[in-house]
């Protein structure tokens, strides 16, 4: 349920072009739909859409199996773009694909932009950790959904 005042988290927020994002995006009530490989495919495949459109540059990602964190650059568009396209193209594709009834993704999104003095591989290797921590696999090798350009 949306906090009424979150609307006023977003007022001010700025998208710049060329700068480092890491992105979250949670599964709606968490449930663990990414869980199932295919679909887990399908956002990943998302991911990639982006990167071919020139709107985004993915540096490292991870699905979990109920929300995604994504490194990026952002190339040309807003943050809100960025995601309501990726939210709304993976919910097609998810609802096409498993006939799922309802909303995929949770309202909003939560960004953060990484600072200049930020080590983008630390975030990264953060990033890709997850399912270790999550307890998902002893090895990350193991784990089918994830990529860093410097791994």
């Amino acid at each position: 349920m949306d906090c009424p005042s979150s609307r006023f988290l977003r007022r001010g927020r700025f998208s710049e072009p060329g700068r480092l994002y890491l992105l979250t995006s949670i599964i709606e009530h968490r449930k663990p739909l990414l869980r199932d490989f295919h679909i887990a495919r399908l956002v990943v495949a998302q991911f990639m859409q982006a990167q071919r459109e020139g709107s985004a540059h993915s540096l490292a990602w991870v699905v979990m199996p109920d929300h995604v964190h994504w490194l990026i650059e952002l190339q040309n568009l807003t943050l809100a773009t960025l995601m309501r396209r990726f939210k709304s193209r993976t919910g097609c594709a998810v609802l096409k694909a498993c006939r799922h009834q309802g909303r995929i993704w949770q309202p909003g999104f939560h960004d953060r932009a990484l600072r200049r003095e930020d080590d983008a591989r630390a975030v990264a290797r953060y990033i890709v950790a997850n399912p270790l921590r999550a307890g998902l696999v002893k090895r990350l090798g193991d784990y089918p959904h994830w990529d860093a350009v410097w791994l």
